[in-house]
């Protein structure tokens, strides 16, 4: 895996509210996803094979993800507790520098971002325009088999 250690602008806020609502979606259990940006904002959170979840941790199996750069990473806690435990600062030693806690009852004011030491950083919530790539844009009739 590749950190991506480039800086971070912020979080596209239709990012945000898929992992608002994948947390709120996955109680009682924790979320968990990995995040990549591109062009200094964090637009993309990958759900990773094999990834664990329970009522106490979510776990992800790290040797899963291919060889690509990664920004951070993003899980819930199901209690209204958003601060890192000290499972999730080890974690965060391993998966780059931008770290989402969401807590309950998941909107805009019940998450926070912290750096890979467990400190509390800004993530600025950036509308962005994302590319509509279709399945016709992808493939033509040639494709087609």
């Amino acid at each position: 895996m590749i950190k991506d250690r480039a800086r971070i602008r912020g979080i596209a806020r239709d990012t945000l509210k898929f992992i608002l609502e994948a947390s709120r979606s996955s109680m009682p259990e924790e979320f968990a996803g990995l995040l990549q940006a591109e062009d200094g904002i964090i637009t993309e959170v990958l759900i990773i094979p094999g990834t664990e979840s329970s009522r106490m941790s979510a776990l992800i199996r790290l040797y899963m993800l291919p060889n690509m750069r990664v920004a951070g990473s993003a899980h819930s806690h199901p209690s209204s507790n958003i601060r890192p435990s000290e499972q999730d600062l080890q974690f965060f030693s391993r998966t780059g520098d931008y770290h989402i806690i969401a807590g309950p009852p998941f909107d805009e004011s019940s998450w926070a971002c912290y750096d890979i030491e467990g400190l509390r950083r800004d993530l600025a919530i950036l509308d962005v325009e994302f590319k509509d790539v279709g399945f016709d844009e992808d493939f033509g009739d040639e494709d087609l088999v």
